[in-house]
């Protein structure tokens, strides 16, 4: 009974050192098990991506016509996608944007097979589909078993504020709850580049 009870101790013990390791604070560790055990959705802005707003000629499906990211946006992306395999996270249901800030941020992630929501498009300089954009990731979100894998949401600033009331810069992530009903709790916030 003895013995395994110091087993028990220091297989805690090498995985507080091992989190310890990966650079990971207590309220992180937290967050990471929560990752783990399913029914959360973690919502990232897409990484840097020099400038704000989009192009006058922008269209969705042409990049050439659309704010990207830079080099250190995409070392950014691989960043996060790292850190999350790193601290045992190594998939998710990925869910995208259509800008291609959002989707070359997601696919660099690579933590799964990346699918388009436009729920998730920005709507900063098309203020008309605030509405119908949040109604419909409401919906979405809604829809998701609530104890189901890890849902990673990459997006933009906009709608992260209005889903979790959080300000985000590029790269930086919220951990909500997967609630079938807005407003979502949120379990943690995300610095990828800590």
């Amino acid at each position: 009974m003895r013995m395994r009870f110091w087993v028990y101790i220091m297989i805690c013990l090498a995985g507080l050192s091992g989190l310890a390791m990966a650079g990971v604070d207590s309220d992180q560790a937290e967050m990471i098990a929560s990752m783990k055990t399913g029914g959360n959705i973690l919502m990232i802005r897409h990484a840097l991506a020099p400038g704000t707003g989009d192009p006058a000629n922008f269209r969705i499906g042409d990049c050439s016509t659309q704010r990207n990211l830079d080099d250190r946006g995409r070392e950014q992306a691989r960043a996060i996608g790292n850190w999350l395999r790193s601290n045992g996270i190594t998939s998710a249901r990925v869910y995208s944007s259509q800008w291609c800030r959002c989707l070359e941020t997601a696919e660099l992630l690579e933590m799964g097979p990346v699918a388009e929501l436009p729920a998730l498009n920005s709507f900063y300089e098309l203020t008309r589909n605030r509405e119908p954009n949040l109604k419909a990731l409401r919906k979405f979100i809604a829809k998701q078993p609530s104890d189901g894998a890890l849902i990673i949401l990459v997006t933009h600033l906009v709608t992260i504020s209005a889903i979790a009331d959080e300000s985000v810069s590029s790269g930086e992530g919220v951990l909500l709850k997967l609630d079938k009903e807005a407003p979502y709790e949120m379990v943690g916030r995300f610095n990828f580049s800590k």
